[in-house]
C-alpha cells in the first residue's frame, strides 16, 4: 500500500549518495540482517547521511529530554568505556571494517552490543556519523569564516559560538570529547596530539565545496588548523554533564 514514488525518491538519494561517496566498503556480501534493515530503511531512516535535526527528531520518542544525539554521545562513551583514550593511533588506525558495518547496523536499531572489546571500531563509526551527516557539522555558509580565521583563537570561537544551536552542541560536544585526549598522560599513550587530532577530525567537521585540487590542498592545512584552534582554546565546560 506504499506509493511507488515513496521508494523511487529514496533509492534516488541513495544512488546520489553513492555516486559521491561510492559504495559502501567492506569484505562481505551483506547478510540476512542487513539485507533485512536495508529493506526496512525507507521506513526507518538511518541516523547515518540524516541531518542533525532530522535525528533528533528520530529520537525525541525514546529520549525527549535529549539535547544531543544519542548516536554521538553513546559512541563517543563507548570508546572511552574501552579506554580508547589509552589505545596507540586512537582515531588514525581504523577499526576492522565488517565489525564497523556490524555495528553500524545494531546502531541503526538502537543499541550497542556488549562485548565490544577494540575501541577502534566504535571510534571509525563516530569519524564516519560525522562525515556522513547529510549538511557537514560546519553547515556550508560558515566554511569560509572558518578558513579565513584559522589562526585567530577569539574569531573563531566567535565562528562556533555563531552556529545554528544544534550545530554549535555537538561541535561544543565533540571538542570537549577531544580535549580529553589532548591531555598530556593520554597523548603519551595514544600518539595522537592536538595536531594528529586535528588532522584526523577536520575532514569530519568542514567540507570544501571546491573542485580545484590546488584549493582543496590549500584549505586542507587551514581545516586543520581551525580544528587544533578549537581543541586548544575552546571553552566547553558549559557542556558538563549536558547529553
Amino acid at each position: 500500500g506504499v506509493a511507488i514514488s515513496t521508494y523511487a525518491k529514496y533509492c534516488y538519494n541513495k544512488l546520489q549518495k553513492a555516486a559521491l561517496t561510492g559504495a559502501k566498503k567492506g569484505l562481505k556480501k551483506p547478510n540476512i540482517e542487513e539485507i533485512r534493515h536495508a529493506k526496512n530503511a525507507v521506513f526507518n531512516p538511518s541516523m547515518f547521511g540524516s541531518s542533525l535535526q532530522d535525528i533528533i527528531n528520530m529520537q525525541k520518542e525514546r529520549y525527549p529530554d535529549r539535547q544531543l544525539p544519542w548516536v554521538q554521545t553513546r559512541l563517543s562513551e563507548e570508546v572511552l568505556a574501552l579506554n580508547g583514550d589509552q589505545t596507540e593511533g586512537i582515531f588514525r588506525v581504523p577499526g576492522d571494517i565488517d565489525e564497523v558495518n556490524a555495528l553500524k547496523l545494531q546502531v541503526d536499531q538502537w543499541k550497542i552490543p556488549t562485548g565490544l572489546e577494540d575501541p577502534h571500531v566504535p571510534a571509525s563509526l563516530l569519524k564516519l556519523w560525522y562525515r556522513e551527516l547529510e549538511e557537514p557539522l560546519i553547515p556550508h555558509e560558515f566554511y569560509e569564516q572558518c578558513i579565513t580565521h584559522y589562526e585567530n583563537p577569539e574569531a573563531a570561537i566567535a565562528v562556533v559560538h555563531s552556529l545554528p544551536r544544534i550545530n554549535k552542541m555537538v561541535l561544543c560536544y565533540l571538542i570537549r570529547f577531544l580535549q580529553v585526549f589532548v591531555q598530556p598522560a593520554n597523548v603519551a599513550v595514544t600518539k595522537m596530539d592536538v595536531n594528529n587530532l586535528a588532522m584526523v577530525m577536520a575532514p569530519n567537521c568542514l567540507r570544501c565545496q571546491s573542485d580545484d585540487p590546488r584549493i582543496i590542498f590549500e584549505n586542507t592545512r587551514k581545516e586543520m588548523s581551525f580544528i587544533r584552534v578549537l581543541i586548544q582554546h575552546l571553552d566547553t565546560s558549559f557542556m558538563e554533564g549536558v547529553l
